[in-house]
């Protein structure tokens, strides 16, 4: 049991005090307030001593800063039976306070009252709402009453037991502080997030409509203008899984050179290959996986020729994108009617993305860090040689735009195989590697790029029995010795990045 010997009292609303501070009086509890609080109690005839007479600070920028002051918080957090707390309280002259209570500043009922800005923010309590989480922490010696609707309970204590409370009293209390906390900070959040989809909707622009979502029952808009990164020269009306298949198209197109072509289904490229010319680039690219590029989204940086696009036209395409198309091309590829023609415009991509989650917004900065070589950092006793370095930061690139677990297998600047989505690394792998034997690719002299560390050398063993040679990670396992010894047997040459590049 613990008996209240001081209080400190900061309300906004009055309302309800009265008793308490009668219950308080009888009990001979030092009373400690502030601001309108202390002027309403003295006013009622009851003893109190002002914050600034303890700390010797007056309350300063309009009110904004009153109670926090170590004298204060020191009085609420130190423990009374630690004895280190006790020699800095007496070192400090600080006395513990055994009761908080506390009333917050009318946030919410500011805001629908459709008060200025201005009167909204100031409306958010500071002092108060410390006070509450820091009498809360320490409820194993400090009783806090974070709003008027625990009035009754705390007179129970006062009245009934006498000012004497137990740990349940002190503890259920802390709870519901923190409940008081957690939805006086949602809000508070509410409020900003409003503002922020009012700032969305004003840079964005009104929406359009698409034909549909992911699945033809789901209604879906498209908010903005297209035309600031694409103009679409034929072809159907763009839908929901267009725009996130050539937005992540784009993407990863805005990493490569005006000589790769890549191609995409459902977000993740399927093939891809850098070459002197866009013929074998395409070529190539198909070759890493002919099957899944049927129906397909293209994207190059390159000017799409005649030759180019008789290559293309040789297979069904949904998309492709590119900065420019020759006239013959452009007529050739409008042969199929539905077939969507864009032309790039811009690939400048926001520095922040934005996703919707739980009711409320995500953002996080852009993953726009390209690795070079000077950036490597060898972890094994073979080095790379210049030709692997080419290949592992080619890879490394490509494995950055894939979905995590995400590994890709390149062999001369181009994508022979592809792991990703699969919640083992190692099946990431062996899927990878699967898919590079089934089209025919010779895997000896490949190289790996891995979006994460490697926990086990599982995946080296595995990549260095498929005739691998050189892998490149991030490293950062606490186990990245086991890979490292085993690339260091076999002679398989390893590089860490420092950096993960996981897309969920």
């Amino acid at each position: 049991m613990k008996l209240i010997k001081t209080a400190l009292i900061s309300v906004f609303n009055k309302d309800g005090l009265l008793p308490i501070l009668e219950e308080l009086k009888k009990l001979n509890v030092k009373i400690i307030s502030t601001g309108g609080t202390f002027k309403y109690i003295t006013d009622k005839g009851f003893d109190a001593i002002q914050v600034e007479d303890l700390t010797n600070y007056p309350s300063i920028f309009g009110g904004r800063v009153k109670t926090l002051h170590p004298v204060i918080f020191g009085g609420i957090l130190s423990r009374k039976e630690d004895e280190n707390d006790q020699k800095e309280r007496e070192s400090y002259g600080i006395d513990t306070i055994d009761l908080v209570i506390v009333d917050l500043y009318p946030f919410s009922e500011t805001v629908q009252s459709g008060a200025a800005e201005k009167d909204v923010i100031e409306k958010i309590d500071i002092g108060g709402i410390s006070l509450i989480r820091a009498a809360a922490k320490n409820f194993n010696d400090v009783l806090i009453v974070p709003s008027k609707e625990q009035y009754s309970f705390i007179l129970d204590i006062l009245s009934k037991k006498k000012g004497y409370s137990d740990l349940d009293d002190r503890k259920l209390l802390a709870s519901q502080a923190f409940s008081v906390s957690s939805g006086y900070d949602t809000d508070i959040f509410n409020y900003f997030s409003n503002d922020t989809n009012e700032s969305l909707k004003k840079s964005f622009g009104s929406a359009n409509k698409l034909r549909y979502g992911e699945n033809p029952h789901q209604t879906a808009h498209f908010y903005g203008d297209l035309e600031d990164a694409i103009f679409q020269h034929h072809g159907k009306q763009l839908s929901y899984n267009n725009l996130l298949d050539i937005d992540s198209a784009m993407r990863l197109i805005n990493d490569f050179d005006d000589k790769t072509i890549a191609i995409f289904k459902h977000l993740n490229p399927c093939g891809l290959a850098s070459r002197s010319n866009l013929v074998d680039a395409w070529k190539d690219a198909l070759a890493g996986d002919s099957v899944s590029a049927f129906g397909g989204i293209i994207v190059t940086k390159g000017i799409i020729t005649k030759e180019v696009a008789e290559e293309m036209n040789k297979i069904f395409f949904e998309v492709v994108l590119a900065p420019g198309y020759q006239a013959d091309a452009l007529d050739l590829l409008k042969s199929k009617k539905n077939r969507i023609i864009l032309q790039l415009n811009s690939c400048d991509f926001p520095k922040e993305e934005i996703k919707t989650s739980l009711f409320g917004l995500l953002t996080q900065d852009r993953d726009d860090h390209i690795e070079k070589a000077e950036e490597l950092k060898t972890a094994t006793n073979v080095k790379p040689t210049k030709e692997q370095v080419e290949d592992l930061l080619f890879a490394n690139k490509i494995v950055k735009h894939l979905k995590s677990n995400a590994l890709a297998i390149v062999k001369n600047k181009q994508l022979i195989g592809a792991g990703m989505g699969q919640p083992s690394r190692i099946d990431g792998l062996k899927q990878a590697i699967e898919k590079a034997m089934r089209y025919g690719f010779n895997l000896e002299g490949a190289v790996l790029a891995s979006d994460a560390f490697f926990p086990f050398s599982d995946s080296v063993q595995t990549a260095h029995e498929a005739g691998i040679t050189a892998v490149i990670q991030p490293g950062g396992s606490v186990r990245d010795q086991d890979s490292i010894d085993y690339c260091n047997e076999h002679g398989l040459a390893m590089v860490f990045t420092g950096i993960r590049h996981f897309k969920h």
